[in-house]
């Protein structure tokens, strides 16, 4: 066992266009001053990060990890979920993810994806300039828009999609084993690869890709009605990331699962900052430890309550307050006497 590494802040919530949130410098020192150990970085945001120089120059990535080192932190992991979503999307989603892209292919699906396909490769060569070995994605979602099977889906639809979506991805799975580096997929509703079934899916037609692994976070779970904690023993071989994000699942008479079309603060399902939801986060970082987890807890917040500096400064301390600093030595090795096989045939009346 190993004692997890963290606590890690996901910058994406925090970037603005007010100081100190809008630099480098500024946003890593302040991720220090809240009590993070290192920063998981949206590769899509040049106001703090330039990713076509990261996936080009080495030292621009020792000047900007070198930099974070002495404001206090470490890049934990660089993340391309914007651009990740962009790999496949369904026509129905164009024009609400098409402001995800670069403004040169907007517009334009086809060359959308594969400016989108190139993102995501050059964060994996980016983190291995980083002397990272995993970064986070989304997926996609060519089926979602048929999610639930009324009118009835066509057979073979569901199949085709993941054929497709596999046939994507495929080439930037072998890019990240050249680099040894790991794609872990968020595994989220709205993409494709939203619970354990769609992530096996997508896998089966990869061939069991060694670099095709998963992100945890149990908010996305929890929101779904599944057993969580049963999803990191399934998963633990695959899980190689870990956002720590709360969440509660209140229904009532008007609302469930799929929310009402509410916002976010009035559905039954919602983030919560952390220690305010429901999810129990003692058994999972006692799963995590038990499962020689050897990656960064990493903070997201998303909260429909909560001020996010508060959020922030809590979620450092929380999981300060969660992490468990794995022991060296069983407890009852003081009654413990060297191996003698006599000794045991004798105890077992066999001598």
């Amino acid at each position: 066992m190993q004692t997890i590494k963290g606590p890690g802040l996901f910058l994406a919530q925090f970037v603005s266009d007010e100081a100190p949130f809008n630099t480098w410098d500024g946003i890593t020192k302040k991720a220090a001053e809240y009590g993070y150990l290192g920063v998981e970085v949206p590769s899509w945001d040049t106001r703090i990060f330039d990713l076509d120089q990261a996936a080009t120059s080495k030292d621009y990535c020792q000047e900007m990890a070198g930099q974070a080192r002495e404001n206090g932190v470490e890049i934990t992991d660089l993340s391309t979920h914007l651009q990740g979503q962009l790999v496949a999307v369904h026509p129905a989603y164009d024009a609400a993810f098409d402001n995800f892209a670069a403004p040169s292919v907007r517009g334009n699906p086809k060359a959308r994806q594969e400016w989108a396909v190139e993102q995501v490769k050059k964060s994996i060569t980016a983190s291995r300039h980083l002397g990272i070995d995993r970064t986070v994605s989304f997926s996609g979602a060519l089926a979602w828009p048929f999610m639930y099977p009324w009118p009835q889906r066509p057979a073979g639809l569901v199949e085709e999609a993941f054929d497709e979506l596999a046939r994507r991805w495929r080439p930037i799975f072998d890019h990240a084993e050249d680099h040894g580096v790991d794609l872990c997929f968020e595994i989220h509703p709205g993409e494709d690869l939203h619970d354990g079934d769609t992530f096996e899916m997508l896998l089966e037609r990869v061939d069991n890709h060694a670099r095709c692994n998963m992100l945890y976070d149990p908010s996305h779970l929890i929101l779904q009605c599944m057993d969580y904690l049963d999803h990191i023993d399934i998963y633990k071989d695959r899980i190689r990331m870990f956002h720590v994000k709360d969440a509660e699942f209140n229904p009532t008479g008007r609302k469930g699962v799929y929310g009402g079309f509410q916002s976010w603060e009035n559905r039954a399902g919602r983030f919560r900052s952390l220690g305010d939801g429901q999810v129990d986060f003692k058994s999972i970082f006692s799963k995590m430890a038990t499962n020689n987890f050897d990656g960064w807890a990493v903070v997201e917040w998303e909260c429909a309550i909560k001020h996010p500096e508060d959020g922030a400064i809590e979620g450092a301390q929380f999981v300060k307050d969660h992490t468990i600093r794995v022991t060296e030595k069983a407890f009852d090795d003081f009654t413990q006497d060297g191996a003698d096989a006599g000794a045991n045939r004798k105890m077992l009346g066999l001598d």
